[in-house]
């Protein structure tokens, strides 16, 4: 058996293990709080806290169930890869640092999980070695950077309080605690992407897809709602607005600039992003239940969604572009029902794993006192979710013929084994955490038109998306004629601009003027290179004096006898 099944079986069977557990514990409503001891010298104690409740078993069994199918997958994907084993040791390390981060009640225990996130991250983005994936490697590590450095600035202000335990400090208002809720919100917002961060997210495709999957479903990118989630008791105390109208905005912003991408895996990359700000603004409002519930049934169908795209990119010649692409529910069927289900649950349609939390969430958000501009936001990105799938799925699977005429079709059996469990949670996933997830059912009467908004968004936007399809149509109404506007809504508002070139270019010129003044000026010549320039004059007059030279000796003796006279 290859290590890849070794280690599926492995994680799969955990996986499994702590979901059922969590399931218990939530019906049991109970916690557990772990103190390890891994040194004692007299006084002083090295522990390890561990904290196990429903929340952080249940997504602890999500993370490892789909890491498994995602290994199962890649031994396939990597086939022709010569450092499989090390790939498998990244991906490896980067579920124990996430899972590290999750069962930690400990700020100071958070900070390893993360930073083990952002570094084991960049190795992966950075894996097919080349200029684009560097520079994408570059971009994403900065940007985590401001998030880990906030973290430490929150680790250095509980000194205050007298520990590091976030539970202790969670549940009551103290001094200066904002500023200890503006760190966090920061993290949180560098780790998931939110404006002004959002630019590392699409670029950070340049990994491996199985990584994609990874990365985009239950890890990386999802480590700072859970942050915010476990914090909710303290940030609700707080007028959160502002930030609801960020989460909000990189919820639109995603949800246009996908429907303007031709790049397959960059428009998955940024339906992620527009879920995030679904997560983000849901935890806002102040419902952190609902925001969790969302966040595990959009892992699943997430990480189907990405298996199959990166199944479709091996088909065609490694080509992402989805213009090249068409017809494909012909020639790759099981990817076709696999990849249409994560679509449509994606767009929320009724009784698919998606529709439970997203309806339950746009409800929420009706009943509640939020004025028209947020009401109107977040319906009309809804209905650009439905519009980039129903695109998606008119360019990939239906009759467009693509440009792409040689193309080597076929299905893995172990890709096609690791799609199968993902499908069945992308059906059934909603529907089973909606009735486990809440003690009572949630009861939501309104108007009519209000219930049937959602639904109405979802077709608007799916007629919107087929129509904008067609070649001709496009071209026309999003072509070269009205460049500026196209490039600024689809190039996510000039955000890798702000993120890359404007930052850099002022810094380069600043930094080569700092090197002329100090490396290269008087300052550096006289004072750091004095004592070396001393030691060489020396230096070459000892070597000429020990020349053995005739003269020096005659000099010297003459000098001696002078001296010797004179006392």
């Amino acid at each position: 058996m290859s290590v890849y099944k070794y280690w599926f079986f492995l994680i799969l069977i955990f996986g499994l293990f702590f979901f059922i557990l969590g399931f218990y514990f939530l019906s049991m409503d109970y916690s557990l709080f772990a103190d390890w001891e891994i040194l004692s010298i007299n006084s002083c104690a090295v522990t390890m806290t561990l904290l196990f409740d429903w929340m952080s078993l249940l997504f602890m069994g999500s993370v490892m169930f789909i890491s498994s199918m995602v290994i199962l997958y890649s031994e396939d994907y990597m086939i022709a890869d010569t450092n499989k084993v090390r790939f498998l040791m990244l991906v490896l390390l980067f579920i124990i640092s996430m899972l590290f981060m999750i069962i930690s009640p400990n700020l100071v225990s958070i900070l390893l999980g993360w930073d083990g996130l952002g570094l084991v991250s960049y190795c992966l983005v950075i894996y097919f070695q080349n200029c684009k994936s560097y520079s994408a490697g570059m971009l994403t590590i900065l940007t985590n950077r401001v998030g880990d450095v906030s973290i430490l600035l929150g680790i250095a202000w509980l000194f205050n309080t007298g520990g590091w335990h976030y539970l202790y400090y969670n549940f009551y208002f103290f001094n200066w605690s904002y500023i200890f809720c503006l760190l966090i919100i920061l993290a949180a917002f560098t780790k998931s992407a939110q404006i002004p961060f959002s630019s590392w997210l699409p670029s950070a495709m340049a990994a491996p897809t199985p990584v994609s999957a990874l990365v985009h479903s239950s890890t990386l990118v999802t480590a700072g709602v859970y942050l915010l989630i476990r914090f909710s008791n303290l940030m609700i105390q707080f007028d959160l607005s502002f930030f609801l109208l960020m989460s909000m905005l990189t919820m639109f912003m995603s949800g246009l600039g996908a429907n303007f991408e031709y790049d397959l895996k960059k428009i998955i990359a940024l339906s992620t992003l527009s879920q995030l700000g679904l997560m983000m603004s849901i935890l806002f409002m102040g419902f952190p239940i609902i925001s969790f519930f969302h966040l595990l049934a959009h892992a699943f169908f997430k990480a189907l969604l990405f298996l199959c795209a990166g199944l479709i990119i091996h088909c065609m010649n490694n080509s992402q572009d989805i213009r090249y692409m068409g017809g494909l529910v012909n020639c790759l069927p099981y990817t076709s029902i696999c990849f249409g289900v994560a679509n449509l649950s994606l767009c929320g349609l009724p009784f698919l794993s998606g529709f439970y939390s997203k309806d339950l969430s746009l409800e929420v958000m009706t009943m509640n006192y939020f004025n028209l501009f947020i009401y109107i936001l977040f319906f009309i990105s809804v209905g650009l979710t439905v519009s980039y799938s129903v695109r998606l799925v008119y360019y990939c699977m239906s009759h467009y013929k693509g440009l792409l005429s040689c193309c080597s079709y076929y299905e893995s059996l172990s890709m096609m084994y690791s799609m199968i469990l993902l499908f069945f949670m992308g059906v059934f996933g909603g529907s089973m955490l909606s009735w486990l997830l809440f003690p009572f059912p949630n009861f939501l009467v309104m108007p009519l038109e209000c219930k049937f908004m959602p639904f109405l968004f979802v077709l608007l936007g799916g007629w919107i998306g087929y129509e904008t399809s067609f070649v001709s149509l496009a071209e026309n109404l999003f072509g070269l004629k009205n460049n500026m506007v196209i490039s600024f809504l689809g190039g996510m508002w000039f955000m890798p601009k702000f993120s890359t070139y404007m930052i850099y270019s002022k810094g380069l010129f600043l930094s080569d003027m700092y090197v002329d003044f100090l490396d290269m000026g008087w300052g550096e010549y006289i004072m750091s290179n004095i004592m070396s320039y001393c030691f060489l004059i020396l230096s070459k007059l000892n070597f000429y004096y020990q020349n053995n030279n005739l003269k020096i000796f005659f000099s010297v003796f003459i000098l001696m006898i002078l001296l010797f006279i004179m006392i």
